[in-house]
């Protein structure tokens, strides 16, 4: 596929997958890919990627389910996670942040209610991957022995296709993580394979290779040096243990750049 179709597929497809939901569905407990690299998070890989969090939001009967993963991430109060917890896939909203806390370090924080900022425009009618971001506050700081994710530089990768080692970090775990050797969390070498062309907010995806699965939304992949890199968006053929495909079977990850930096950035400092 050229570029400029593969840009265009970016912005005007929207999530086919992982959107956050909180009905229930069958779920074949196999990975995505032909090689699971996945093993739980230990004491030690939370002390690494800082601000490793889980955002839990209340069903229609009020009962906390696990949606996604969530970051403590430039200050004690600032949450990033992802905007399909909030929107559908025609932009429109299914749940306020005030149905969702946040857990963190076994404790739970509530969020200031009109705090959520998402990074999709106020008269769009589609979700796409680059606009996947949401921002909240809490309703207190956490415990002074928490620590964030500090805040990152805009990633020094150029778009196009090149294999970049990264670590994916799933502190809510995936569904499909299950059995010997699994996990309430995931975390996994693998690879980012291609960077498609920035859009209009100046954020692009990144096509990678790691293993997925509902409860992955929000995920972190960091570089070899734990620098935050992206966060997950959505992967496509969920539960289809078949081989990695640049245009067909692939994770789409949104980067840390652009309009969601210096939202970060902005509010972190109030």
């Amino acid at each position: 596929m050229p570029m400029l179709s593969r840009l265009a597929h970016a912005i005007i497809v929207p999530l086919t997958a992982l959107f956050g939901s909180l009905t229930p569905r069958p779920v074949e407990h196999v990975a995505l890919y032909l090689e699971d690299r996945r093993r739980p998070m230990t004491g030690a890989d939370y002390q690494r990627f800082s601000g490793a969090g889980v955002l839990f939001c209340r069903d229609d009967d009020g009962v906390p389910q696990k949606a996604a993963a969530s970051w403590l991430i430039g200050s004690r109060t600032l949450v990033m996670m992802n905007a399909h917890n909030f929107l559908d896939r025609q932009a429109k909203m299914t749940r306020t942040i005030g149905s969702c806390y946040f857990q963190i370090a076994g404790k739970n924080y509530d969020f200031d209610p009109d705090s959520l900022q998402l990074g999709i425009d106020s008269n769009a009618t589609a979700l796409h991957i680059t606009d996947d971001w949401a921002l909240a506050r809490l309703h207190q700081p956490v415990d002074i022995t928490v620590l964030p994710q500090p805040i990152p530089s805009a990633p020094q990768l150029a778009s196009g296709l090149k294999d970049t080692k990264v670590t994916m970090v799933s502190p809510a775990g995936h569904a499909n993580f299950t059995g010997p050797g699994s996990g309430p969390s995931s975390i996994e070498s693998c690879m980012i394979r291609e960077i498609d062309l920035p859009t209009e907010d100046a954020i692009r995806r990144a096509r990678h290779d790691c293993n997925d699965g509902f409860g992955g939304s929000g995920s972190g992949l960091f570089d070899e040096a734990g620098h935050l890199l992206a966060m997950q968006s959505a992967s496509l053929d969920m539960n289809r243990r078949i081989a990695f495909d640049i245009e067909l079977h692939y994770g789409s990850a949104l980067l840390i750049e652009g309009k969601l930096l210096k939202a970060i950035v902005a509010a972190s400092s109030r």
